[in-house]
Order: C-alpha cells, then sequence, then structure tokens
C-alpha cells in the first residue's frame, strides 16, 4: 500500500496534466526520477550546498522545484507541438535523460544498476523539520515505530503508511484545490476546444505550460517519497518510459479527468498482479490452489497427458502481466470512462455530491409516512 501511494500520486499528477489539458506526457517520468535521484544524491552527500542531513520535507519541496525547472526547460520547446507530436517528444527528452544517467559515473560506481543511499544512515524523516517529537521516519528498515495514547502500537510499516499517506493527501487536496479555481476551469476550456479558448481571449500555451510545471512538481514530490522509502533508485524505476506506461494504465483504469482516479486505477492494477502473482504475500490466486487443492486432484490428468496442477502453473505461474493486459484492453473497449470516470457518471456528479443525492432519493418519504 505504501507503493500504492507514492506511485498514485505520481499518477495523479500525470492526470493532472494529460487527464484536464488533452495533452498526454509520455515522458513524465522524468520529473519522478529527478526527485528520486535529487534524495539519494543528497543524502550521500552529492549535491553541493545541501548536507546529507538535510530534512526530508525540505527535500520533497526541492524535488518538485527541480522538476518545475525541468518541466519549463522541456514545455517551452514541446507545447510549440500537439497531439502524438508533443508524446514522441516529451518521450524523447525522457529516454534522453534515461541514457544520460545510466552512463554518469558521478551518480554511482556502476550508475546502471542504479543508486543506494550509503551516506546517511538514518530514516528520512516525515513532520516538522527540527521537531523529533512532530516526525516520524520512514523506511522498509530504517522507518520509525509509533504508540498512540499508550494503547496502539504502529509497525514500521504502518508509520511509513500514515506518513507517506499524508504527504499524498495533501498534495492531492492542494492540486483538486487548483483544479477547481479559474485557472482549471481554463485547463479544461483547453481540453474540449483548444481554438475556442484561444479565440476568446486566454494564452493557452502558458496555461499548458503553468499546467506541466504544477504536474511535475508533484511528479518530483511523487519521487522523492519513493527514494525517501526505498532508500535506492535505478534508471528503469526512475526514468525509463514504462514507468510513465504505469502512470497511464492507472489513468486509464481509473478513469482520466478525475485526479483521485488514477491512484484507485494503480489500487486495482497491484491487486490484479498480486492475486495473480506467483508468491501471492498479500493472498494470491496460485497459492491458495496450491494449499486448497488435493494432491489427488492436482495430479488429474485433463487433457493429453496434462495434469491440473501442471495447468494450473502454465495458466497462472508468471502470467500476471498476461492478465493485467486483457483487463487494459477490457477497460478500454467497456469501460472508457475507467472506474471513478462510471461511477460520477452513475451518480451525475462527484462521489462527494452525489452520493449524499442518491442516499436521499433511496431513503423512505418521512413526510409521507408523518401524513400516514
Amino acid at each position: 500500500m505504501v507503493a500504492v501511494l507514492y506511485f498514485g500520486l505520481f499518477a495523479i499528477s500525470f492526470d493532472f496534466v494529460s487527464g484536464y489539458t488533452g495533452y498526454l506526457s509520455f515522458g513524465h517520468t522524468m520529473f519522478y526520477g529527478a526527485g528520486a535521484y535529487l534524495v539519494v544524491l543528497t543524502a550521500n552527500g552529492k549535491i553541493p550546498f545541501l548536507s546529507a542531513s538535510t530534512p526530508f520535507v525540505l527535500l520533497l519541496v526541492l524535488c518538485g522545484l527541480l522538476a518545475v525547472i525541468l518541466a519549463l526547460l522541456v514545455g517551452v520547446v514541446s507545447f510549440r507541438l500537439s497531439g502524438v507530436y508533443f508524446a514522441m517528444i516529451t518521450l524523447g527528452f525522457s529516454q534522453v535523460l534515461y541514457v544520460f544517467v545510466r552512463d554518469w559515473n558521478y551518480l554511482g560506481s556502476n550508475p546502471r544498476d542504479g543508486v543506494a543511499v550509503t551516506g546517511r544512515t538514518a530514516g528520512f524523516e516525515i513532520g516538522i523539520p527540527g521537531v523529533d517529537s512532530a516526525s516520524l521516519a520512514i523506511g522498509q528498515l530504517t522507518g520509525d515505530t509509533a504508540e498512540l495514547l499508550g494503547v496502539v502500537t504502529l509497525t514500521t510499516a504502518e508509520v511509513s503508511y500514515y506518513m507517506v499517506g499524508l504527504v499524498v493527501l495533501i498534495c492531492y487536496f492542494a492540486m483538486q484545490r487548483v483544479i477547481h479555481s479559474p485557472f482549471g476551469r481554463t485547463l479544461i476550456a483547453i481540453r474540449e476546444n483548444e481554438e475556442r479558448a484561444r479565440a476568446i481571449g486566454y494564452n493557452t500555451f502558458y496555461y499548458k505550460l503553468g499546467a506541466f510545471a504544477i504536474s511535475a512538481f508533484f511528479a518530483g514530490t511523487a519521487g522523492g517519497l519513493f527514494a525517501g522509502y526505498r532508500r535506492s533508485v535505478t534508471p528503469e524505476s526512475g526514468f525509463y518510459f514504462l514507468t510513465t506506461g504505469d502512470a497511464l494504465l492507472a489513468s486509464i483504469i481509473g478513469g482520466f479527468g478525475t485526479l483521485a482516479g488514477p491512484l484507485y486505477g494503480h489500487l486495482f492494477d497491484e491487486s490484479v498482479r498480486e492475486f495473480l502473482s506467483k508468491a501471492g504475500s498479500g493472498g494470491g490466486l496460485l497459492p491458495y490452489l496450491r494449499s486448497n487443492l488435493g494432491q489427488g486432484t492436482l495430479e488429474t490428468v485433463i487433457y493429453n497427458g496434462m495434469t491440473i496442477g501442471e495447468s494450473i502453473d502454465v495458466f497462472l505461474n508468471g502470467r500476471a502481466a498476461l492478465y493485467v493486459g486483457i483487463v487494459f484492453v477490457l477497460f478500454v473497449l467497456y469501460v472508457p470512462n475507467g472506474l471513478l470516470g462510471t461511477v460520477r457518471g452513475r451518480l451525475n456528479g462527484t462521489v462527494a455530491k452525489g452520493f449524499p443525492m442518491w442516499f436521499r432519493q433511496r431513503l423512505p418519504d418521512r413526510d409521507s409516512d408523518q401524513s400516514r
């Protein structure tokens, strides 16, 4: 779930620009990777003017600002184009950075294999910088435990979940506020009809560039959370184009232009992968069948010498990506608005506004009951 949260924030930032302006940023992972590498390199003392003990909250802000600078440099060139050309040029910029990071020996002894935190043994703390009692460290091995009111004890994984979730929630509300501002309404107008928005006086270039920079800020923050929790980053996890592909998959499953949809989409994607994984540490189908089907059942021949156990291995073992791909195709064909988009369509509005109205319509009419 911690991974769902920080990558979900990245997918939300992708949806912010792609879902609300209509410009698909296939190179969005460059901002995610920039934030992740900034955290790791700062912790290793390789960033000038930043010490290895720089507060993590400040690092998250710097990750976002670095991504903003990168977005402005890329966007000034990229937004001269539109459609598939914009998508491909952002992808090109991302791949240039990917190749550059893989071969830059300054990052580490073997940059192709990634970089790990070696100059900082303490965990990365989220909270109020300088106030230990108001900060908790995240991480798989370096995270803090916490005790609430002397009753509930939170493990390191639970502390990481709540602290990363707090940052994601703040970022989500910030993007939500921007979307519901006049600036956000203009972005939607650009998505619906850019020529009309330009005709009534809006400088669409600057609005698109602003949306690109805002989305990059939160993508960089997500990358910082990823590196702070994992304490390492590789070119594949930071800059490779398939990372953006996962964000696109989450946005399509969750619903383009819904902001929160990509988080639910990534949760759905990860749930399917876990359910069909080899190990199934969260309770997968493969280990369930192996443990609950008797040995006699597993050895039963069903076709041409193939047993039930062998067929389970053939169709389930290591085939999670295949079934995720099938699910993705089904969503594109039959649920084009995604999970959250479909729910909003049924409720005739957002869930926050539509569900109470839907619920009230199904309550018995109190006035009629009293009159009877």
